[in-house]
């Protein structure tokens, strides 16, 4: 394609050994990246200002998928989607406290945890479940949920496989949703004043033949477009607001899971090479956090308001 952006990154920004990195989260105010590692159960946190020496991590009593920040928190209380809920969690000493168990049921609520999510433009905190991978195969039991300021616990998509990303357009009527094993990104017209969803389509589905690719993770840029994680390819996909593929970032490990702005930077995690004696090139850089200056910023993240 004549007007295809690309770029191409060639070793990693912070070398790491993630087990399942994600949920990069951009701390504006601090010029911070945090990130997380679900298989592992950490928190990771990074200065830009700094570069890589400054990384501290914290261990966490729980699994987690995604974090958000607090509107009016003080300290280091942020909130996120970990393995039984939602909880609080301290990012200097990872002490976590559940406030909303996704199911009352023992036994349904180990086999499930939290995957993804972001809040929305009236702090609403939505989040993705799926089966636990440690317990059983992912199948379509996931649900993604919707804790309003109120405390109310709302089920918002049902029969989802493994949900990943979701966010909104800029003019807060579109929502759009990653349920990866379609290969599918799908949009819902979205009411702002309710949060309710309707009228699910398809926005942008995958189609390469890679084994096991699918999209994962994504950011959306102030021009309205879709930059999304193709796990399994090695590669970021930069999807304009009609749908159409118009930039490629190419990266050095296949298991590449979600992007972040950061200014103009993106910043993208990945998982352990799956497959490490088939791709050993892919397994060296397999957990590592990528950088790359793609000339476009992102849409503000918006923080849960209790």
């Amino acid at each position: 394609m004549a007007d295809m952006q690309r770029w191409t990154v060639t070793e990693p920004y912070i070398p790491l050994d993630c087990g399942l990195g994600e949920a990069p989260f951009y701390e504006e105010a601090t010029h911070h990246l945090r990130f997380v590692d679900i298989v592992k159960k950490k928190l990771h946190v990074v200065d830009l200002n700094q570069g890589p020496s400054s990384l501290i991590t914290v261990d966490l009593q729980d699994s987690v998928g995604i974090t958000a920040d607090v509107e009016g928190a003080e300290g280091e209380e942020i909130i996120v989607g970990a393995k039984y809920g939602y909880a609080t969690v301290n990012r200097k000493t990872g002490a976590m406290k559940y406030l909303k168990r996704f199911s009352k049921d023992p036994e349904q609520g180990e086999r499930v945890r939290s995957n993804d999510g972001a809040v929305d433009t009236s702090g609403r905190f939505w989040v993705g479940t799926m089966n636990d991978p440690t317990i059983t195969d992912p199948t379509d039991v996931g649900v993604v949920f919707r804790l309003d300021p109120d405390m109310s616990l709302h089920r918002m998509i049902e029969k989802v496989t493994i949900p990943n990303s979701i966010g909104w357009s800029a003019d807060d009527k579109t929502m759009f949703f990653t349920d990866s094993p379609t290969k599918t990104i799908s949009t819902f017209d979205y009411d702002a004043a309710t949060g309710n969803i309707s009228n699910r389509k398809p926005y942008f589905k995958y189609e390469g033949d890679e084994e096991g690719a699918a999209p994962d993770g994504f950011a959306i840029d102030v021009q309205g477009c879709l930059w999304t994680a193709v796990y399994g390819t090695g590669k970021v996909l930069r999807v304009s607001p009609e749908g159409r593929l118009i930039g490629e970032i190419k990266l050095p490990t296949r298991c590449v899971t979600c992007p972040r702005f950061a200014g103009e930077d993106l910043l993208i995690t990945s998982a352990a090479e799956e497959d490490p004696k088939a791709h050993p090139e892919s397994a060296k850089y397999g957990g590592s956090v990528f950088r790359v200056h793609v000339g476009v910023r992102g849409m503000p993240i918006r923080k849960w308001k209790r």
